[in-house]
């Protein structure tokens, strides 16, 4: 049970590395499509029309910054749980669990990991791996 383990740790580290580069990038989509829409200069002319558009792009760049924090919010305690798995500390298993219900929501590889995460961690030969007392 202790290579599953490990399978779960690097799976947790990978994906919350994939997670952190994805709000990156979606940061500086938000960044971008703010600066463009309420930028000086954007249109020049009709002030309705300057209005609307900047009120239509300083909503969708604040719904990307939100949805970039988000996905941070869960890479980070992601990555900081499978390192723990990895060196078989006892808070990370429950950290590494609670994370896992929220990968089943994120159909179909999310529910998948958050499945084969699950299974692994509740195993009783896992929860011994994690006993105090257990580690050399």
């Amino acid at each position: 049970m202790e290579q599953h383990v490990t399978v779960v740790g690097v799976l947790r580290i990978g994906f919350g590395a994939l997670g952190i580069f994805t709000a990156i990038i979606v940061l500086l989509v938000a960044m971008i499509v703010f600066a463009a829409t309420v930028g000086p200069g954007v249109l020049s002319g009709d002030e309705e029309a300057l209005r609307i558009l900047t009120a239509i792009g300083s909503g969708v760049g604040l719904l990307l910054f939100g949805v970039a924090l988000f996905v941070a919010l869960l890479s980070v305690p992601g990555i900081i749980g499978g390192i723990g798995l990895l060196r078989l500390e006892p808070w990370a298993r429950y950290l590494v669990l609670i994370l896992a219900v929220f990968d089943l929501f994120n159909i179909p590889i999310g529910t998948a990991a958050g499945v084969y995460t699950i299974w692994v961690l509740m195993q009783d030969e896992t929860a011994q791996l994690f006993a105090p007392g257990s580690r050399q």
